[in-house]
């Protein structure tokens, strides 16, 4: 069996994806700014950056590097979404993106350097296959804590790898 490394992503993103759309649907609506903490994410950030990361694996592919404080002059503005519905959809085309990014990619260049820059300089440089793995580990995190965010908003806790208190399935 002769298996590639897009494919582990492929079928890993997949099973990650369920998890992430049980969270996602489960976004109370008109609390968009609740956070839990004054250091926290106000909710519809954290639900927005949650279904948007599959699309950072399109990015690492395309991409040599990003700068996550980039000047004023290169600094754009991502809407937030706060509807369950919209969250849902940014996230069927974030995962599109992720899927044709992986199979127009080459196993040579998943081996090719890719970066993470602050202000220029660098934070984090790996070659894009260890990058990228490590992304799939960073939605799992902030995923969790959207389940804390719910947790505390009185919303249902969906299963991801195994049952909640409030959804008992093992899928």
């Amino acid at each position: 069996m002769n298996l590639k490394l897009t494919d582990l992503f492929v079928a890993e993103m997949e099973r990650e994806a369920k998890g992430t759309r049980r969270a996602l649907e489960r976004v109370p609506e008109g609390r968009a700014t609740w956070k839990p903490h004054a250091k926290s994410m106000e909710l519809a950030r954290l639900a927005t950056l949650v279904a948007g990361m599959p699309a950072w694996m399109a990015m690492m592919i395309q991409m040599d590097e990003l700068d996550v404080v980039p000047s004023k002059e290169q600094a754009s503005s991502f809407p937030i979404l706060s509807t369950p519905k919209e969250l849902l959809e940014a996230h069927e085309g974030a995962m599109a993106k992720a899927h044709e990014a992986l199979k127009s990619t080459t196993e040579e260049h998943l081996m090719t350097n890719w970066k993470l820059l602050a202000r220029g300089k660098v934070v984090a440089e790996a070659p894009r296959h260890i990058m990228m793995r490590d992304t799939i580990g960073h939605l799992a995190h902030h995923r969790g804590q959207l389940t804390v965010y719910l947790r505390l908003l009185d919303a249902q806790v969906p299963a991801i790898y195994g049952p909640s208190a409030d959804d008992q399935r093992f899928d």
